[in-house]
């Protein structure tokens, strides 16, 4: 039996061997590129192939800057490099140094004539697109049944949703029938009343991908009545399935984070919910303690017996007042009385004396005014009938009664004769 080699020494082995060749040490390929994809980095990786065969592909930031162009699947180019053995996939490439482009392959023209056939026939409008459910029950899934996206679907939408049920249509998604496959599949979902569609499948050149290019595929979206996700192939890839679709993720994966809520994160939300509804309950029920504590407190100071005692003691008071005034008002007056008792009898002698003497005054002063006084010393006083003072004879008349008033007694006259003085 001959030596045994490992895997490093004969990759490392043809890699020297294509090193040394001066023919792949410097050449130019020319065919189409598929699998466009553009790093971070910099750097772009694609695919060139013709009828018979493909050889993966990249050329470096440090190379690519000098692009005057975009490089897109379906484009026929012509590469300028050297084709060496990538050891860790132990695969050959081309390292492309320069590239420039022919034209765009036949695939691709008959992608963007009925892309844009559909698209005038309003098949992309938005108006058409239905919003996808916030929550969902049951997920439909077209895909092929094996595979990294229907396990990429399945295992994030059970993380997220450990109840959610997934109706999995497993589709032909490549090669011959393969658009009649996946345009059943969406049919047979819709008609099973599931909530979301997912129809898909992981990356691959535009040939992979092409059942998705179909118009029959893209009128089975159209016309289906269930939202609709696309998710075919990685994020660069983009086929008329999703501008038919109602929301297009970039991948599988994308997709059934888009179509299934997160049940955990649904759940925090709820607890958040409850927890800050329950502060508010007892921050109003807080509230309303204080309340009914205030409200209870000037209810015992209105109650009718907590009135009346208050009054009670404000009238005891009053009356310990009234007590303790009248006390001291009838010291006062006791002792004033006392003193009263002592200067009265001599200020009465006094003020007696000043009024006997006073009223002699008086009753002389009104004896010289008196009319009986004047009687006496002989005079008379002389009304009319309706006891009218006459002191003129010019004001009486022959016939008139008169009164006279004199010492003892009244006299009734009739005038008989008037006589007046010559003055």
């Amino acid at each position: 039996m001959g030596k045994v080699y490992s895997v490093t020494q004969i990759t490392s082995y043809l890699k020297s061997l294509i090193g040394r060749d001066a023919v792949l040490r410097a050449l130019s390929v020319k065919g189409e590129l598929s699998n466009v994809k553009y790093h971070s980095s910099g750097h772009i990786y694609f695919t060139i192939k013709d009828d018979g065969a493909a050889m993966s592909g990249v050329m470096f930031a440090s190379d690519a800057y000098a692009l005057d162009f975009e490089l897109s699947n379906g484009m026929k180019v012509e590469i300028t490099g050297a084709v060496g053995i990538y050891e860790k996939a132990g695969s050959y490439q081309i390292y492309a140094k320069k590239i420039t482009k022919e034209g765009r392959g036949e695939l691709y023209e008959r992608y963007l004539a009925l892309k844009a056939e559909l698209e005038e026939m309003g098949m992309f409008a938005e108006q058409y697109k239905q919003p996808i459910p916030e929550y969902i029950k049951r997920l439909g899934v077209v895909t092929a049944p094996t595979g990294a996206a229907v396990r990429d679907i399945i295992n994030i939408a059970k993380r997220r949703d450990p109840y959610i049920e997934i109706i999995l249509y497993p589709a032909k998604v490549q090669g011959e029938g393969a658009a009649e496959s996946v345009a059943q599949g969406i049919r047979v979902l819709d008609a099973a009343g599931v909530d979301v569609i997912i129809a898909g499948r992981g990356g691959g050149s535009i040939e992979d991908l092409w059942a998705f290019n179909e118009r029959t595929v893209a009128e089975a979206i159209f016309n289906c009545s269930t939202p609709l996700i696309s998710a075919v192939g990685h994020e660069t890839d983009t086929t008329i399935a999703d501008f038919a679709a109602d929301l297009r993720a970039p991948t599988p994966s994308a997709a059934a984070e888009l179509a299934v809520f997160d049940y955990d994160e649904l759940i925090s939300q709820l607890d958040g919910y409850r927890e800050a509804l329950r502060h508010e309950i007892e921050r109003m029920l807080s509230t309303e303690k204080l309340r009914v504590r205030e409200y209870g407190a000037a209810l015992k100071e209105k109650r009718p017996d907590a009135v009346i005692n208050a009054k009670k003691m404000r009238l005891a008071d009053t009356e310990n007042r009234m007590r303790r005034a009248m006390r001291e008002t009838g010291m006062r007056d006791l002792a004033r009385l006392e003193r009263l008792q002592t200067t009265l009898p001599v200020l009465m002698r006094k003020r007696l004396d000043k009024a006997r003497h006073d009223n002699a005054i008086y009753a002389e002063r009104l004896k010289g005014v008196s009319p009986l006084e004047k009687l006496t010393m002989g005079y008379s006083y002389v009304s009319d009938e309706k006891g009218k003072n006459i002191r003129d004879a010019r004001k009486l008349s022959e016939g008139d009664t008169i009164n006279i008033y004199m010492l003892h007694g009244k006299v009734t006259a009739d005038v008989k004769r008037i006589e007046e003085d010559e003055h």
